[in-house]
């Protein structure tokens, strides 16, 4: 808001030669600053699915062939495709949320556009932290219920496994599994936290000048 506030400092100034800014200025500034962050959101979630994608594509043979052994398979391509059809969901509400911001012609509209742009983006992130979390806790009780097999099965395809039996592996592993889940969780929670917090944070902003404006 760096620059809307020096333009209205100036405005203000007494004995300053710079054309006054209007109602219709400031709104104007406002209008064209909240579709750049509304289309940033938009552009940054079709970065986030290729991402996604990519490393779905990119997942090691060993994994894919554990997940098929232990009958997951099936499981786990009907999850991917729910998933991407929610993530597709969102993507379409982001879009239409860019273009009703983009062509609103009033302050109201304006900022009860921005209010749902805010909820849009926030039951985003909420969607994947669960999402991740419930995937995670179904897949580590899963394995624990069939750790027997889950055990034969990592010793033909880890050797680093070779020397543990199936009282010492389970310990191992799903602390291991734990870790990694824990730490997947915050990484992604951080990343919501810095990218979209700021985004968001950006369009408050907006909407605090848009009431200044209106009331």
């Amino acid at each position: 808001m760096e620059e809307l506030e020096l333009l209205k400092s100036k405005w203000q100034e007494e004995n300053q030669n710079l054309p006054k800014l209007t109602y219709d200025d400031i709104y104007r500034l406002l209008h064209k600053k909240s579709a750049s962050i509304v289309r940033w959101i938009f552009i940054i979630s079709i970065i986030e699915l290729i991402f996604w994608i990519l490393c779905g594509l990119l997942t090691p043979e060993s994994n894919v062939e554990l997940f098929h052994q232990m009958g997951l398979k099936k499981t786990m391509s009907i999850t991917y495709v729910f998933h991407y059809i929610i993530i597709g969901v969102f993507l379409v509400l982001f879009y239409l949320n860019h273009k009703n911001i983009k062509t609103t012609a009033t302050v109201k509209t304006l900022m009860q556009n921005i209010i749902k742009t805010r909820k849009t983006v926030t039951n985003f992130v909420i969607y994947n932290l669960v999402s991740t979390a419930l995937m995670l806790l179904f897949l580590n009780f899963y394995f624990f219920s069939n750790k027997e097999q889950l055990f034969d099965l990592i010793l033909t395809l880890d050797d680093s496994y070779q020397n543990l039996n199936l009282e010492s592996f389970t310990p191992v592993f799903f602390i291991t599994q734990f870790v990694v889940a824990i730490l997947s969780l915050v990484l992604i929670g951080l990343f919501y936290r810095v990218i979209y917090g700021i985004l968001l944070k950006k369009l408050k902003n907006n909407y605090k000048e848009l009431e200044k404006i209106e009331f």
